[in-house]
């Protein structure tokens, strides 16, 4: 069995349209997730709270989903009211690759925008989470 690079996926997917970057402090994921604990139905999805909750330290995987949600929301013109942060969705393909899932609100904007899939890299350490996002056409 073969996988595509980046490089592939591009090409095969489409053209890079729009891009997003996001760096967050897993420290502050950590404080506000222990503050405000209803923060976590608020954001996440179901299925990514319990991926989260199968890590020793499930601060470090919010932060990186948080950080991929922030970088989508970037693509999507960067503080759009209106858009539900659980309408975008940090999957896992069968090879643990990440992908990103719209709806709601953000899937209307995406499609109006043209953009028909996603390319996703994210990143972690104790320390720092980022996520950067590729929106393709």
């Amino acid at each position: 069995m073969t996988h595509a690079t980046g490089v592939e996926r591009v090409a095969a997917a489409g053209n890079v349209v729009a891009l997003g970057l996001d760096v967050v402090d897993v420290d502050r994921i950590r404080e506000a997730l222990a503050r405000t604990p209803t923060l976590v139905d608020r954001v996440y999805t179901p299925d990514e709270i319990a991926y989260c909750r199968e890590a020793r330290d499930p601060s470090e995987r919010f932060a990186v989903r948080w950080a991929a949600k922030e970088a989508v929301v970037k693509t999507l013109g960067g503080g759009v009211p209106g858009i539900d942060l659980r309408g975008i969705a940090v999957r896992r393909e069968p090879n643990g690759a990440p992908t990103i899932e719209l709806t709601d609100r953000a899937a209307e904007l995406a499609a109006e925008r043209g953009y028909r899939s996603w390319l996703v890299s994210l990143s972690h350490t104790s320390t720092v989470a980022q996520a950067v996002v590729a929106a393709l056409a």
